[in-house]
């Protein structure tokens, strides 16, 4: 694998940057914004010195399919990702460059919450739940394991930290009280169909969806999804195949990264220690196995 087809900075000649997130970066083009993945990649909420070749593609790629798809359940801020109908100037050398790792989507306001749907036991909701017995303030019953599919999928909100900061449940309340009550019960139901209508379609493909966060903006004075959908770092997949409940499931993400970065000397502040090779090489084999699994497609080819 050449490691070298990555790109950590995306410049653009002719186009103004408006802020370089992570990940992405957005330029602008008036009254709307050419949402561009790079292939950095962040880890402890640090943006590591390595970048992992296909990994914008595929998290760009995955969420226009998305988009795409689920149209019929809420409007999103998706317009296109055809290079050729980017309404700006540029080099054959951006083309190639934006080719799949680039959309054209609309301005507008997000609305300051993370929308969570979980519907297994993982992560900060298994550890609540291990600790008080109830998933934050929602009541389960007892005698669940880790990675246990839940009775039914369930809206955890949570604080859209910024400046390094971790995002905190809040409940549907609190989220009632911050953005309106019927604007928090539309994104509640939204993204709990948004949720199923994923889940039911990547289960039928061998890949569990075990959960996921949406954001939402208003635009035009509509509420519409926005950001990304369905990627491997706004949600968690696991294999049908390797699912057994118990303790942590193999996932189609950074597990990798994350378990080497734990078992090195460093404290978690910048800068991060280069990654290995094999490390990255295992990290880019899961993004564009979960990519083909889901949308049938090879990453190469887009």
């Amino acid at each position: 694998m050449d490691l070298s087809k990555a790109y950590h900075k995306i410049e653009l000649k002719n186009v103004p940057l408006l802020r370089s997130g992570k990940v992405r970066d957005l330029f602008d083009l008036g009254d709307n914004l050419l949402m561009v993945a790079s292939d950095r990649v962040s880890a402890f909420d640090v943006v590591l010195p390595n970048a992992i070749p296909y990994k914008g593609k595929v998290l760009n790629s995955l969420s226009a399919f998305w988009f795409r798809k689920t149209r019929d359940i809420i409007p999103n801020h998706f317009i296109t990702d055809r290079v050729k109908e980017f309404p700006v100037k540029l080099t054959d050398e951006e083309k190639e460059i934006l080719k799949g790792r680039a959309s054209l989507v609309q301005k507008g306001e997000m609305i300051e919450v993370e929308c969570i749907v979980r519907g297994y036991l993982d992560g900060s909701g298994w550890k609540s739940y291990r600790d008080t017995g109830k998933l934050f303030d929602i009541e389960l019953p007892s005698g669940l394991k880790q990675g246990d599919k839940l009775p039914e999928p369930v809206f955890t909100p949570t604080t859209k930290a910024t400046g390094g900061e971790h995002d905190e449940y809040i409940g549907f309340d609190k989220m009632k009280e911050l953005i309106g009550r019927d604007k928090a019960e539309y994104i509640k139901d939204k993204s709990l169909e948004l949720y199923n209508y994923a889940h039911k379609y990547s289960y039928e493909r061998g890949i569990i969806l075990a959960d996921t966060k949406f954001e939402f903006s208003i635009i035009d004075n509509e509420i519409k999804l926005a950001d990304e959908i369905f990627t491997p770092d706004s949600s968690r997949y696991w294999d049908i195949n390797l699912y057994k409940p118990g303790g942590p499931q193999p996932s189609y993400d950074k597990q990798f990264i994350r378990d080497w970065l734990e078992a090195q000397d460093w404290d978690k502040t910048p800068p991060a220690p280069p990654l290995p090779d094999d490390v990255v090489e295992k990290t880019v084999e899961k993004y564009l196995e979960v990519f083909k699994k889901i949308t049938g497609m090879d990453i190469k080819e887009v």
